[in-house]
Order: C-alpha cells, then structure tokens, then sequence
C-alpha cells in the first residue's frame, strides 16, 4: 500500500475518523464489548497475575480496564497508572493502590500523587486504531512511543481496542513499536510476524506471553552481564502449570476500583 505523501496529516484524519466511530457506538454496545475484552483478559492472561501492570483512566470512549484490573488484583497483581510528567518526554508510572491520593497530570488526566516511580512489567495500551501487523495508533502525542523506545527491556504489550478501531495499516513508520497482542471484542490475537494471529486457546495465549517474557528477561540479563547499567524492576521468569483464576463474572459489569 502506497504511503501517503503526509503521513501526520493523514493519521490526523484517521484518528478523527476512528473517534467518531467510537463515539457514534452505543454505550450498551461499548458495555457490551468492554465485558467481552475483561472476560478476555482475565481468563486467557492469568500471566499477569502478580506482576506490575501499567494500565490508565478511559477517556473518549476506549476500553475501560477498570473491571479487569479489579479481578486481577485480586490474583495479586499491582496497578500502575501513566504519568505525563512533562510534553514530550516519556511517561512515569506510579503505582496505584486503594485510598492512594489522587491529582491530575500535565494533560489534566487523573494519576496518584506521591506514590513511588515503578517500572510496569507488562502494559495494558489503548490504541485509537491498530493495522493488521499489530501497530497501533495513538492520539500522536507520542507518549507511549517515546516510554517503549526508553525502556532497556520491554515489557509484555497488550494493546485493547475494539474491532472498529481495526485499518489495514497505520503505514508504520521508525519509532513506531508493534504490540504483543491484541485483544479485542472478536478475540486475542498474537502479534506474530506475518500478522494478526487470532489465538482461541488460553493454554497457548499463556505460553506464547511466558515466551516473550522469557526472552526479554533473558535479553536483559545479557545487558547486565556486559556491565551496562542494572535495571530496577526488569521482568521477572514465569513458572508454573498454566492455571485460570477465579471468574468473578458478576463483577465484570462494574468499572469500578475497590
């Protein structure tokens, strides 16, 4: 596919395509997707369960994670939220707990205050369109791209988005940063290197997350050993029988934190 002479003012137009569609959706329709993507995320990563998981405050009608992040914690995983600390820059993180005191970062989104700078070991990332190779497009301010392209290991990318946010190409261009998955209202889907791999088998979503977290862990520990600066925080081996945890299905309707 030909890429276009302007790319910014092309993905200009397609993110204000896209967010017309998602405003014109209905919010049962958006309640009902968003149930099917935190059922989705709940049951096929239980990866997630115990690590540190960057995820953020919905906005302009994308997925909201609050439910799933509910029941993961639940399974003991730790919440972080992004921080805009300043334009440009990459994002902090800082984790999130009940009862942590909450202020509005530079952009006026909602983010702890005062709890401390953490590096997430796997991302929950909105996009406003993805393509079929699994790269996303944002809200071009650059945030995410600029946090990915800063972090010695990367963690596990797991881009949530609804299937009409799915075009055939965001014509990627050098910074941008595919993602490890994508789920959405139609499935999980493993960013493999042909393309979008619609994966319906938790047992092989959990091995699949397990491998990608190896290797970077692995890749991390070889950067160490060269004697370059030691990361904090770098992601942890997976062990252990893939299991489920537990369904609380009656909370899936509720985004809310407790």
């Amino acid at each position: 596919m030909e890429i276009p002479g302007d790319i910014r003012q092309w993905r200009k137009a397609q993110r204000k395509e896209l967010l017309a569609r998602r405003w014109a959706a209905s919010p049962a329709q958006r309640r009902k997707w968003n149930t099917v993507i935190t059922r989705l995320l709940v049951e096929q990563f239980p990866v997630l369960q115990g690590m540190l998981v960057g995820s953020y405050q919905p906005f302009n009608c994308e997925f909201d994670p609050r439910a799933a992040m509910r029941v993961l914690r639940k399974c003991g995983t730790r919440a972080a939220f992004p921080v805009v600390v300043q334009k440009s820059q990459p994002l902090q993180f800082r984790e999130w707990r009940p009862g942590a005191p909450m202020t509005t970062d530079v952009v006026g989104l909602p983010v702890p205050d005062g709890t401390e700078a953490v590096r997430p070991e796997a991302l929950l990332i909105p996009p406003v369109g993805f393509d079929s190779r699994g790269y996303r497009l944002g809200y071009g301010g650059g945030y995410f791209d600029r946090t990915l392209a800063a972090s010695t290991i990367q963690p596990l990318k797991i881009g949530v988005a609804f299937e009409m946010s799915r075009i055939p190409t965001i014509h990627p261009q050098s910074h941008d940063a595919p993602m490890d998955f994508i789920v959405t209202e139609a499935g999980v889907h493993y960013v493999a290197e042909a393309g979008l791999e619609l994966v319906t088998a938790p047992s092989r979503v959990f091995e699949l997350a397990c491998e990608i977290i190896w290797r970077r862990d692995c890749a991390g520990r070889e950067h160490d050993a060269r004697g370059h600066e030691k990361t904090s925080g770098s992601i942890r081996t997976v062990a252990g029988e893939y299991s489920s945890p537990p369904c609380y299905a009656h909370e899936f309707d509720s985004y809310y934190w407790d």
